[in-house]
This record gives structure tokens, C-alpha cells and sequence, in this order.
């Protein structure tokens, strides 16, 4: 295992993910099959300057054999004390970080409903820091793991699949032993930025997407549906990177405005269980239909959850041609095949500046891309212009 290029993505993640302050907390939330990274992690944090670096485990383990014993509604309840510890550190300006790992087989014996049930306390944790993610930074990010691993490599022997997670995860971030990675990340968002502000410059009312699995989706947008970044002028904001590695160009779409058939075209895990071959029908902007075999239960749960869940929050622009799409890899974790394909969003919009924009407990991306995919856009005259072009960029 290549022990300095695992710093190194350690360092890329307090430098230019979390971007570090020199005085600040941060709160560090981790699977326990992860932690022989986090004192790595926590030392990058501390030479970044940290005042206290804060850990607390989310064992999915135990979340598992609670859900198998006491009542759904106590799994899915947050304790007091759980929510005083978080908001304590929130309001002290603490960043936030989840280091995620994977496990598909951990709930394969579980039910749909026990699976609600530890998806519902999860995103439910998750939601007392979101309530802070305008004010201060926070990260998601991804630690190999021997479960994982042999997931995304299951022909390959037990004893190497970890270190080629690990190389492969070091290549979607751009790592390599020589380069400079806060100027590789710093050159990589200024693309993104100029793909963003070609968007914005269509000033575009609708985008087409179809493709030859079934997709017809029409999504509305509106004048404030922006894939550029533009804070405020009076705004001090830190510079941050929520998601390493990322390849998208996202906006929020209209609440109302959604029309049509979707399918997804990779795997999404919910409460450490496996959903795929699923689809929606969108009336009026809303989930009218869940396409789904197994997996549906937890589906038309998802978008029950409340009365934005059913809703669009975010809709992605992203090359199939991008570096984690020709991996040719299934990671089985929206952190990463979200930025594999173009996807949609499920619940909260990213930018409340627009009462057409969708609220939620719960933002769930799902990926929809295919190499095959096109999308045109409609802008605010009625012309039409092409977006994408099997599977990429028109422009």
C-alpha cells in the first residue's frame, strides 16, 4: 500500500476539500472499517491548521441489528444528546466532514423496511449539519475498505483488490506522486466554472433529455437556475470542494416543471442496501411512479418521505467520457458514479433563492446517464439548441 500517496489524498482532502482554517473544529464522521485513515486525516487537518479535529463513528453494523429488533420509529429517532453534541460544535463554526466506505453485503439479509429505517436515521443525522452547509464548509469523501474493494473488483484476488481501489481512487482525484494537487483541483474547478457559464449564457427555460433505455424527460428551469458559481459580492465565503473527486455541472431545476420517464443507469445504495433497474414518471414536476422490481418498497418510501421528496432538487450535467465513466467501474456509491453520468436529484434544491425551487429532508441523487444520451435545451424565446450529444458536451 502506497503510504505516501495515501497522505497526499489526505492532504488534497484539508486543502482544497474541507480548505481548513487555521483556529477551526472539524467534526469528522466515519465508518469503523475506515479508521486506520483518520489519524492520517486528522494530522493533515491539525498541519492545516485545526484546532480540534472531532470523530464519531457511524456504524451501520449496529444500526443493522437494531433495525432487526426494536421498532422502526425508535431506529429512526435522533437522541437528544446526539443532536446537542453535533449542534454544540456547529455553532462553534466547526467544518464538517463524512468519510464513507462501502459494504453491499452488509444488508442484503435486511428488509426494505428495516433499510428505511437506517437510511431514515442516517439522512435524519445528517440533516443538523445541512442545516449549517451554507455557513461553513463541509466534505464528502471516500476511504477504500476490504469490503468494497472486493465489491468493485470481484473477479480480482482478496489480497490486492484493496491497493487497486485505493490506485484507482488516487487517478479519479488526479493524484500522481509529482503534481501539485491543490493547482491540478484549482485548474480543474476553473473548467468547470467556464462549462458553467456557457450554460448560463443559453439562458435556458428546458432541457430534453432522452436515450435509447427509455428516457423522455422534459425539466423546466428558471432564471435563477444557474450552473456557475456566484456568491453574493458581500459574501465571505470560504473556498471549498463539498465532493472529491467531482466532474459535475449541476443547477436546480423547477419545482413544477418535470414531465415524463427517467431511468437509472447505475445502482443507488439506500441504508446500506442495493436498488437497481428503477425509473420514475413525472406529472406537473412530481414522482407520479415508481419503475422499480425489488428495491420499489424503499423507493415509494423515499419519495413519501415528505411532500418536497417527490420532487426534482438538482439536475447534473456530466461527460460520459469523464474519468470515472471510462474506469469502465461500478463503485456502488453516488459520491462517485453520480460523476460517472449525468444524474438527477431527488428532494432539496441546492440554492434557496427561488420559491420554484424544490425543499426536503432529503436530497438523493440517482444517475441517468447513458452513452447514447442527448439533451436540448429550450431557452427563454423558444429556440432550441443541443446540450448534449451522445453522451457529452455539444459545445
Amino acid at each position: 500500500m502506497n503510504e505516501k500517496m495515501i497522505r497526499k489524498y489526505a492532504y488534497m482532502l484539508a486543502r482544497v476539500g474541507i480548505n481548513v482554517q487555521p483556529g477551526q473544529k472539524v467534526m469528522v464522521e466515519v465508518m469503523p472499517d475506515a479508521y486506520t485513515f483518520v489519524p492520517v486525516f486528522a494530522e493533515e487537518c491539525y498541519k492545516a491548521g485545526a484546532s480540534q479535529v472531532i470523530v464519531t463513528y457511524l456504524d451501520l453494523g449496529l444500526l443493522k441489528t437494531r433495525a432487526m429488533y426494536e421498532p422502526a420509529e425508535q431506529v429512526m429517532e435522533i437522541a437528544p444528546w446526539q443532536r446537542e453534541s453535533y449542534e454544540t460544535y456547529l455553532q462553534q463554526g466547526c467544518a464538517v466532514v463524512r468519510l464513507e466506505g462501502v459494504n453491499t453485503k452488509l444488508m442484503e439479509d435486511a428488509t426494505e423496511a428495516q433499510a428505511n429505517a437506517i437510511f431514515a436515521f442516517v439522512d435524519n443525522m445528517r440533516n443538523i449539519a445541512r442545516a449549517y452547509s451554507s455557513k461553513q464548509q463541509w466534505l464528502i469523501a471516500m476511504v477504500p475498505t476490504q469490503a468494497w474493494a472486493e465489491t468493485v473488483f470481484p473477479n480480482e484476488p482478496k489480497e490486492k483488490v484493496l491497493d487497486m481501489l485505493w490506485d484507482t481512487l488516487f487517478k479519479l482525484c488526479y493524484i500522481t506522486e509529482d503534481n501539485d494537487i491543490v493547482k491540478t483541483w484549482e485548474e480543474k474547478k476553473a473548467d468547470k466554472q467556464k462549462k458553467g457559464e456557457k450554460m448560463d449564457s443559453l439562458n435556458l427555460r428546458k432541457l430534453h433529455y432522452t436515450a435509447s433505455n427509455g428516457t423522455d424527460l422534459y425539466v423546466g428551469l428558471t432564471e435563477n437556475s444557474r450552473y456557475s458559481f456566484r456568491p453574493p459580492k458581500d459574501e465571505k465565503r470560504i473556498n471549498f470542494s463539498a465532493n472529491m473527486p467531482s466532474e459535475e455541472v449541476c443547477t436546480t431545476p423547477d419545482k413544477w416543471a418535470t414531465e415524463g420517464v427517467v431511468y437509472s443507469t447505475r445502482p443507488l445504495v439506500l441504508g446500506g442496501k442495493k436498488v437497481e433497474n428503477f425509473g420514475f414518471r413525472f406529472e406537473k414536476g412530481k414522482v407520479v411512479e415508481v419503475i422499480a422490481g425489488e428495491g420499489k418498497e424503499m423507493l415509494e418510501s423515499l419519495v413519501n418521505t415528505d411532500e418536497g421528496a417527490s420532487y426534482l432538487g438538482e439536475a447534473a450535467l456530466v461527460e460520459y467520457n469523464s474519468p470515472i465513466s471510462q474506469s469502465g467501474l461500478v463503485y456502488y456509491t453516488t459520491l462517485i458514479d453520480e460523476n460517472a453520468s449525468c444524474h438527477l436529484a431527488l428532494g432539496r434544491g441546492s440554492w434557496q433563492m427561488d420559491e420554484r425551487f424544490n425543499n426536503s429532508q432529503i436530497h438523493i441523487d440517482f444517475m441517468i446517464g447513458t452513452p447514447d444520451m442527448n439533451i436540448v435545451g429550450t431557452d427563454a424565446d423558444g429556440n432550441e439548441v443541443q446540450v448534449f450529444k451522445d453522451g457529452n458536451f455539444a459545445f
